[in-house]
């Protein structure tokens, strides 16, 4: 039995007493976690005072607010107008109120039909029970045909598709209870009604739908994906490196790292979302990465004769530095997180950073430890004659590979540019989740479930009944409804003009605006008190008739053309008149803007993370040469990534802003690993190629073991159904094969053709 001497770390020494200390540590930090909670609505987005925000609340305020249900109805036979299918309308229309906070109900079958009767205004639901015979069904359909409130919104053009939409008075601050309720309440009406009626099939979407998805899609995840994921990963690690406790002892440095990073969350008081579930991923892809060095390493000197804890303390003495300058660097790039506009995005980056820094410290203390009380058999995983081999090739072509390699880099990298920002919130879920079903159903037979709403300031009491002010909404009003990516337009004017039309013997050459202020306003007021609970105008109009808010649905519009769409209406009420204030916002609005502004924080913050990255490399390396090395060849599998992105998808959301922070651990680890053992051989006199080999040999396996590891476990977070964490997965597994590619094929020729330029200067 081998002595262990006074010099070997003190995880060695005590191995015992460490691991206490470190369950003591993680016990009392898991106390903060019953603290945490779930925020699953989308407003964890965006920071209390982002302007978007802002203005989309200040419209929440003045108007009803417009988070709804909307219940879609699609009859088999493709024809909403007949009995059966608007008794099942009208029947969902009741139902529908008896949704937990509903302040509004909507549908053809309540739709406030006015006509004239004898110089006496009428006013009634359009579709009751007793009225269903095929007189009042096509009196219905003329009634819809005329009436550009509710056409192409709550029934389609074609009359194949009706929709129930209800509105919901969501509470301030965490809504995640109230939207699983409501949910809930909607999936069992839902259910009920397509077991009374099965020729129909109905689907939810809506505001608090998509809500519950991002709650669901977070929750699918962390139950099934998540551990999937970690249980590949001790699947494969076991595999690879031929021992089951070195799995085990992985595992365990990650569970530990991941407990403390999440108690610690609780104890800040900072919640759980969509984003922060992926923290534990993202810490266990360096815990993963630091064990499988020390392991790797330790079974290395096992099979160079050493003993059990000398070998051990070897691998700790050799990795420890690299292990430390890729854990900083990694924690560096996520802390840049904190530059980002999203405020989940920024508590994931934090989250992130600690957890990686504990896996440093534990994949240097607690690994020790469980290795010096379980000791690791000697084995040769692969042959390290394999990796020597392609050394030597390397050595040996260097002149041929470089300038191929730098060619398919730098050509793959040009696509890069075909990647655009497009953040479409809508399609956050893929084809498998029931929303994305009802998102795509939506978009096929309405045109999409998208909208901007702008809200126009005459702030002056009853200015929204003044001629002038009306002539230009009804002129803003045919702008909109002319643009190709504008599907329906709720505006004011057009219940104005058939109260016009009704007050005239339903003349037809009276469905123009009253010329006259004061009979618009009367006409306003007498409809308002004809109007039942839940269907005045307080989605359109303010309490003192000074603002009108007009709502403009759109196709499933990317960020770029949506923000496009929001200037270009602007500039063209600006060019109307400059006597009143404009303003648009709605979450989808609010989603694009965000992506935007996201992107170009993170760019800077990104680089900024790379200026320190090089400069802790370099003092670390006490080498410009090498540092300037580690630089290229850390740039180089993120613009490789970039460019198969290009290629495969071009189009950049919300998620893959943050996948460069994630991804720079394992290139830098990548990098740093392969560069400091060049840099150990060529200080004990090697040549450059000599080196190389002795990088290739005492760390190959251990690169090509981390990135097989992590390729599988990020392949099942690539198959998630929220698509931000699929993109996330897919674009994380590119880029950390491409590190491993660029430091197998470009670092080392690089190093082998530096030696060549510095031996022919040299000799001349």
């Amino acid at each position: 039995m081998s002595h262990t001497p006074s010099s070997a770390p003190v995880a060695i020494r005590f191995p015992v007493i460490t691991l206490i200390l470190v369950l003591v540590v993680t016990a009392i930090s898991l106390i903060g976690a019953q603290n945490l909670y779930f925020r699953g609505d989308y407003k964890v987005f965006f920071e209390p005072d982002d302007p978007q925000r802002l203005a989309f609340e200040e419209m929440q305020n003045i108007f009803n607010k417009s988070e709804n249900v909307a219940f879609m109805v699609v009859p088999s036979d493709g024809q909403v107008l007949k009995p059966s299918t608007l008794m099942l309308v009208n029947e969902l229309t009741e139902a529908a109120w008896q949704l937990p906070l509903s302040t509004r109900v909507e549908s053809i079958s309540n739709y406030q039909n006015t006509f004239d009767d004898e110089g006496d205004l009428i006013v009634e639901d359009l579709i009751t029970a007793e009225k269903l015979s095929k007189e009042a069904i096509a009196n219905i359909a003329q009634v819809l045909s005329r009436s550009p409130e509710v056409y192409g919104r709550l029934i389609s053009r074609t009359t194949d598709v009706t929709v129930i939409d209800t509105t919901i008075q969501l509470p301030d601050g965490d809504q995640t209870q109230q939207v699983i309720e409501i949910a809930e309440a909607a999936k069992q009406i839902k259910s009920h009604f397509e077991s009374k009626y099965p020729d129909h099939d109905i689907y939810l979407n809506g505001m608090v739908i998509m809500n519950d998805a991002f709650a669901v899609a977070a929750q699918q995840d962390a139950e099934t994906l998540i551990p999937l994921m970690f249980l590949l990963i001790f699947i494969a690690i076991a595999l690879i490196v031929k021992s089951l406790w070195a799995a085990i002892f992985t595992l365990v440095v990650v569970i530990f790292s991941v407990a403390i990073t999440v108690g610690l969350t609780g104890w800040l008081g900072v919640y759980l979302s969509t984003a922060t579930v992926n923290a534990p991923t993202m810490i266990s892809t360096l815990a993963v990465a630091d064990c499988i060095h020390i392991i790797v390493g330790a079974k290395y000197y096992l099979n160079q004769g050493l003993a059990n804890k000398d070998a051990i303390k070897k691998s700790v003495e050799v990795n420890k530095k690299p292990i430390f300058i890729t854990s900083i660097t990694t924690a560096i790039g996520f802390v840049m997180l904190n530059f980002s506009a999203v405020p989940v995005l920024s508590h994931l980056g934090n989250m992130t950073a600690v957890g990686v820094m504990l896996a440093c410290v534990f994949s240097l203390t607690v690994l020790p430890s469980l290795l010096t009380l379980r000791p690791l058999k000697p084995s040769v995983s692969v042959n390290n004659s394999v990796f020597s081999t392609w050394a030597t090739l390397v050595n040996r072509n260097h002149r041929t590979l470089l300038p191929i390699s730098l060619l398919v880099i730098v050509v793959i990298s040009l696509f890069a540019t075909n990647n655009v920002l497009n953040d479409v919130a809508v399609k956050y879920f893929d084809e498998r989740s029931s929303f994305r079903q009802a998102v795509e159903v939506n978009e096929e037979k309405l045109g999409g479930m998208s909208n901007i709403d702008f809200v126009i300031y005459t702030d002056q009491s009853y200015g929204v009944t003044d001629p002038g002010f009306l002539k230009q909404i009804e002129e803003f009003s045919k702008w909109l409804r002319a643009r190709s990516e504008v599907n329906h337009v709720l505006t004011f004017t057009d219940t104005l003009k058939r109260l016009n039309r009704n007050m005239n013997g339903d003349d037809q050459n009276f469905n123009v605006i009253p010329a006259d202020g004061e009979l618009a306003s009367q006409y306003l007021l007498l409809y308002e008190m004809s109007l039942p609970f839940g269907l005045d105008l307080g989605n359109q109009i303010d309490i003192d008739k000074s603002a009108l808010r007009i709502i403009a649905l759109t196709e499933n519009l990317g960020s770029r053309d949506i923000t496009t769409l929001e200037r270009e209406a602007k500039d063209y009420f600006a060019s109307l008149s400059d006597d009143y204030r404009i303003e648009a916002a709605s979450p989808p609005l609010m989603f694009a803007h965000i992506g935007e502004r996201n992107m170009k924080n993170m760019v800077w913050g990104s680089v900024f993370a790379l200026v320190l990255i090089s400069i802790l490399i370099l003092f670390a390396l006490r080498s410009i040469k090498l540092g300037g090395i580690s630089l290229i060849t850390n740039l180089l599998p993120a613009a490789i990534g970039f460019g198969v992105w290009g290629i495969i998808s071009g189009e950049i959301n919300m998620a893959l802003s943050v996948v460069i922070s994630m991804t720079m651990g394992i290139i830098v680890d990548d990098t740093v690993h392969f560069l400091t053992k060049y840099q150990t051989a060529r200080e004990h006199g090697s040549s450059a190629r000599e080196s190389v080999v002795y990088a290739f040999e005492t760390v190959g396996m251990a690169l090509t073991t981390t990135t097989i590891v992590l390729t599988i476990g990020f392949a099942v977070l690539a198959s998630s159904s929220f698509v931000l964490n699929a993109h996330m997965g897919m674009l994380t597994i590119i880029i950390i094969v491409a590190a491993l590619i660029v430091d197998f094929i470009f670092l080392p020729a690089l190093l082998a053709w530096l030696e060549d330029t510095k031996t022919a200067q040299k000799e001349s």
